[in-house]
C-alpha cells in the first residue's frame, strides 16, 4: 500500500498532471488510492496525496462512492460555509490523525469529470460531498485545506503538524 505524503513534501504544492491514459495502470492507481484511503479512515483521498502527481480523486463520503478524473469544480452556491475541515497530508506530529480547523467551504458545487474508462461525469454536491469535493480538487492544485484558513489559524494547524 501507498504511503500517504505529509505537509512539506513538495508533490502536495505541485498542480497535477492531467490523466491520459485510461489503461489498467489507471485503474490500479484508482483501487490503491481506495485502500489507502480507507486504511486511514478518511473520506477522500487524491493522487498527490500518494506521491502520484495526477488528476484523479476518489472519495466514500454522504453515502456517494466513486472517483473522478480530470475533475473541473464549479461553485453552484457561494453561500460560505465555515465548517471543521481536517486533512490526511496534515496530521498532528503526536497524534497522527489530521488536525482539523474551521474552514470557508461553498455550500453547493457542481464537478464534471471523467471516470476510470473515460466516460463523462458529472455530480451537483452539497454539504460534506461538496466540502470533499472543493477539498480534493484542491489538493490537485498544489493547495492544502490551510491555505483557506486566516493567517493565524494556519500558523496553528502547522505547528502541530510533522
Amino acid at each position: 500500500m501507498r504511503d500517504i505524503r505529509v505537509v512539506g513534501d513538495p508533490v502536495l504544492r505541485t498542480p497535477a498532471e492531467p490523466v491520459v491514459d485510461f489503461d489498467r495502470d489507471l485503474r490500479r492507481l484508482i483501487d490503491e488510492m481506495f485502500d489507502a484511503m480507507y486504511a486511514a479512515q478518511g473520506v477522500g483521498l487524491a493522487g498527490p496525496q500518494i506521491g502520484v502527481s495526477k488528476r484523479v480523486f476518489v472519495y466514500d463520503c454522504s453515502s456517494r462512492k466513486g472517483h473522478l478524473i480530470n475533475p473541473v469544480l464549479t461553485v453552484d452556491d457561494d453561500a460560505e460555509i465555515l465548517d471543521e475541515e481536517g486533512c490526511l497530508s496534515v496530521p498532528g506530529r503526536d497524534t497522527g490523525t489530521p488536525i482539523y480547523a474551521r474552514t470557508p467551504r461553498a455550500a453547493g458545487v457542481t464537478v464534471r469529470g471523467l471516470d476510470r474508462l473515460g466516460r463523462p461525469v458529472q455530480i451537483r454536491a452539497r454539504g460534506l460531498l461538496a466540502r470533499c469535493f472543493q477539498h480534493e480538487t484542491d489538493h490537485l492544485e498544489g493547495m492544502l485545506y490551510v491555505d483557506r484558513l486566516a493567517k493565524d489559524a494556519a500558523r496553528k494547524v502547522l505547528l502541530q503538524a510533522p
